[in-house]
């Protein structure tokens, strides 16, 4: 495909995923369009150009950006809202992620793009493993708007991949960290960093994370490879960690100690409960494992860089910033 015509839009592209992803791009020799809500000076470069499309929705016009574009890559998406601010909040999740996408995907297709690359999310596998990795043949479990709302938008283009109006190839990542990163990964960082003493000692859980480089390769791959059409696909590292390992290998990337002591799984999900911080706790104790296989075995994909290799620029990162903006 790139060889025909390298022309990518990217949609969120200034977001935490989508900065990784153009730069990628642009480094592998394709011209890229980023989607962005408004254009900022200097944002533009001969291989990158900026198309403004505002907020998105299901009114959105996306036909400058999609003239002569052979693949599109839809990151942008409504995400987790830490102060709910909306009188209906599946309702805004479902006009950004699910309407968004459909009048996106149509307006793609009637414009003659050959495919859409949508990433979706491990939550709609669901939030938790158990017994074994989840598949992409999983039926499907999300448990909140977010991932409800992912699987709706993965269903609608689906159905318009099936009436063979344009090739759609879906991705299911897990938790995606790297420099940029913010959420419970940016503040877990910074606990480590300080040196407090954090209650996971005695957890025994596995949890698959995907490091943004990485990400942004597998992402590559379902741009060009011809037999990804219409196809699911999960990707993570491939190297699964406890959380008390990830404190561990954090402690190490940012050359300090970690400070580990035990308390109970239990306890420590009953303490979180009286605070309101049930499904935070769980993430932290849970576990959640994705088997990687089929993106192996049918594009032959192997994640370019080993899971100390993204801790190691995430701490270097975190150092140099002075760890962002919490």
């Amino acid at each position: 495909m790139a060889a025909l015509d390298p022309v990518v839009l990217v949609t969120g592209a200034n977001g935490f995923v989508g900065t990784a992803l153009c730069r990628s791009l642009a480094r592998a020799g394709y011209r890229v369009r980023r989607a962005v809500r408004a254009r900022a000076p200097g944002g533009a470069t001969e291989a990158v150009a900026d198309y403004a499309v505002g907020d998105i929705g299901p009114a959105t016009d996306w036909g400058p950006a999609l003239e002569g574009t052979a693949c599109v890559v839809h990151l942008a998406a409504r995400t987790h809202v830490l102060r709910e601010a909306a009188d209906d909040p599946l309702g805004e999740f479902r006009r950004v992620n699910v309407d968004a996408t459909r009048r996106l995907a149509g307006q793609a297709a009637a414009a003659g793009v050959r495919r859409l690359v949508f990433l979706s999310s491990i939550k709609v596998n669901g939030e938790a493993t158990a017994e074994r990795p989840y598949v992409e043949d999983d039926t499907p479990r999300p448990e909140d708007a977010y991932g409800l709302t992912k699987w709706e938008a993965e269903q609608a283009l689906r159905e318009l991949s099936a009436a063979g109006r344009m090739e759609t190839v879906v991705l299911r990542p897990p938790l995606v960290y790297g420099p940029g990163v913010k959420g419970n990964f940016l503040r877990l960082l910074a606990l480590v960093a300080r040196g407090v003493p954090l209650p996971f000692a005695s957890l025994d859980n596995r949890r698959s994370l995907i490091y943004v480089e990485n990400l942004a390769d597998a992402i590559r791959a379902a741009i060009a490879a011809p037999q990804a059409a219409g196809r699911t696909y999960l990707v993570s590292d491939g190297e699964d960690v406890s959380t008390p390992g990830l404190v561990r290998a954090l402690a190490q990337a940012l050359r300090v100690k970690a400070r580990l002591f035990a308390c109970p799984p239990a306890a420590l999900n009953a303490a979180a409960a009286l605070f309101g911080k049930r499904a935070q706790a769980a993430r932290l104790t849970g576990s959640l494992q994705i088997d990687a296989a089929r993106i192996r075995r049918e594009l032959a994909w192997r994640p370019p860089h080993a899971f100390a290799h993204g801790l190691a620029e995430t701490a270097g990162w975190f150092r140099e910033t002075a760890g962002g903006s919490e």
